[in-house]
């Protein structure tokens, strides 16, 4: 079964493709661009890019998986949305993962602090043991991240390196879309039932209603 993962919860858009059968899966393409301004404009041309490298079409897809965040509000629900749409027209199963899960599981054995940045000078952050992850995730400024890790990994990771004080893989930056789908290997395999994507903001958006209105002057 061919599979498409998504992921905007990072200043990178990522859009990959998967094959996951009842023996194992294994990565077949992946593209991804870095740019926070632009989620809306790049992940369809991605999305399109990525299928005419595989040879394959949108009618080729079994299943979606998306990266649940946490993120930034705008940039994360362009993924969330768009796969949500994708997996209704074409009448295929989504799949909804931990963004910082992903990160997690590609970081590999061992006692890993993933994060990435969540602006603000915070970061969103969780813990792994051996790929899985210890506790809920959480966003916090990195001063008051509890350190329980021997190695991190995440954008955010190394952005404050100098405060978490450990031995930073810069080559994992942003959630890998090959670990999105590995995290919901199972559940495609079994055709599980498709699920509501939904997005893990973990604060209030930046935008916020008036408190009241203003009176006109004439």
């Amino acid at each position: 079964m061919l599979v498409l993962a998504l992921d905007t919860s990072t200043p990178a858009v990522t859009a990959a493709l998967a094959e996951v059968t009842d023996g194992g899966m294994k990565g077949v393409a992946e593209r991804r661009v870095v740019d926070h301004r632009a989620h809306g404009e790049l992940l369809a041309p991605e999305v399109a890019a990525l299928l005419a490298d595989a040879g394959a079409t949108v009618r080729d897809l079994a299943a979606i998986v998306a990266g649940l965040g946490p993120g930034p509000f705008t940039g994360l629900r362009v993924g969330l949305v768009t796969a949500a749409s994708m997996g209704q027209a074409l009448g295929i199963p989504t799949y909804g993962v931990c963004s910082l899960d992903a990160l997690g599981r590609a970081a590999g054995p061992g006692r890993v602090l993933v994060a990435t940045d969540a602006r603000r000078r915070e970061v969103y952050y969780a813990t792994y043991a051996d790929g899985v992850r210890i506790g809920e995730p959480d966003v916090a400024k990195p001063a008051d991240v509890t350190v329980t890790a021997d190695r991190a990994v995440g954008e955010g990771a190394l952005k404050y390196s100098d405060v978490f004080g450990l031995p930073i893989d810069d080559r994992l930056l942003h959630p890998p879309g090959e670990a999105l789908v590995a995290l919901a290997a199972e559940r495609i395999r079994t055709r599980a039932p498709s699920e509501r994507l939904v997005p893990l903001y973990l604060r209030r958006p930046d935008a916020v209603e008036s408190a009241g209105r203003k009176p006109v002057l004439r």
